[in-house]
Order: C-alpha cells, then structure tokens, then sequence
C-alpha cells in the first residue's frame, strides 16, 4: 500500500470521519493537502482526491445495494446478553454481526468462520463455544473475544481490526491496522454502523 494511502486510513481510523461513512457499497477518496491536511470524501471532487477503498454491497443478504437488514426478533435479545456479560455496547456487538454475517445464524465463510460473529473453529474452542451455529453461544464467545481484543489493544479500530485479520497481524504491523484490503474496508464499515446505531439509542 502505498505511503500516502496508509497514511490517509489511519488518520480516517483514528478520527470520527468512520461515523459518516454509508452503510455499504461505499467508496472512500482521499488526499492530504501541502499544508499536512487530510481531505476525505465519497466522491473525486478534486484531482487530487485517490481512491482509498470500495466497500461491496452485501452479498449474503440478497437485499439491493444500501439496504442493511434488521435484528431478527429472537437475535437483539441475545445481543444484550452478550453485551451485558461481556460488559460491550449492545450497539458495537450488533454493528459487528451486521458486518459479518448479516444476522444469518448459519453463516460459514470459505475460510471457515462460522455463525453470527463468524467465528473461526480455534477461536470457537477458546471461547468453550460448542456449537458454533447457536446464535446465544456464538454471541457469547464473539462477544468475550471481542472484549479480549479490547483490553488487549486499548483502542476499538485496532481491536476491530485484529477480530478481522487476527491479533498476530495487528502486531507484526507494529500495532497498527494491517495494510490488508479487507481489514482496510472492515474496520470503518463496522465503526460506521456502530456509530449509526449509538444515534438510534439515543433518539429512542
């Protein structure tokens, strides 16, 4: 990745511009001016504006382009139950379902994540999840690893970002997010919806 662009990211992931990223299939553009200034946007409107990542619209799902399904009824209250055993925002736990699995329970990535939080078989064991397929227990243990990550890389974009691409990852690359395309595209996708769910609590 080259210099400039890494640069870019991290000052996106490490402001409050990830808030006001679009759900999905958004693009991301960016330049950083002679005075030192970051300069970001979802569209080129300067020719100096780059492409620094676009986002697919979701694939699981089946829903058009921008549309982000719902918790299904049975799911939000186990979502509270992780949070509140983990001691998680409910909104972080459900930002990362959406991201990961779009709420389908029997979700298996060609990698061999499974479940709602798409949890690897190794990562499953650890967490003493047994059925990794059984939202209340996946929930359980993505949200304790989650948690882990959190206590162990003290910032949310890194810990997002060792949940996507692994925690050896985030540290070969010095504790910073890894210059890999999906980790690049995942942590300000989940910190977008997170941010949009925080909003809906507090207008409720």
């Amino acid at each position: 990745m080259p210099r400039l662009r890494q640069s870019l990211i991290t000052m996106l992931l490490t402001s409050n511009l990830a808030a006001a990223l679009p759900a999905s299939g958004a693009s991301l553009y960016g330049f950083e001016d002679e005075d030192g200034v970051a300069h970001f946007g979802d569209a080129p409107t300067d020719r100096r504006f780059r492409l620094l990542y676009r986002e697919a619209a979701p694939r699981r799902t089946g829903l058009p382009a921008g549309k982000v399904p719902s918790p299904p009824g049975h799911i939000a209250p186990l979502i509270g139950a992780a949070a509140r055993h983990s001691q998680m925002d409910p909104a972080l736990i459900e930002a990362v379902v959406r991201v990961e699995s779009g709420f389908n329970a029997a979700a298996v990535s060609p990698k061999g994540a499974q479940g709602l939080m798409q949890l690897m078989p190794a990562t499953a064991r650890r967490y003493g999840v047994e059925d990794p397929m059984d939202p209340a227990q996946n929930l359980l243990g993505g949200a304790r690893y989650l948690r882990d990550l959190l206590d162990r890389f003290a910032t949310l974009p890194l810990a997002l970002a060792a949940y996507n691409a692994g925690e050896a990852a985030v540290e070969r690359h010095g504790n910073a997010i890894p210059p890999y395309a999906e980790t690049v595209a995942y942590v300000p996708k989940v910190l977008g919806h997170y941010e949009r769910l925080k909003g809906t609590q507090k207008s409720d």
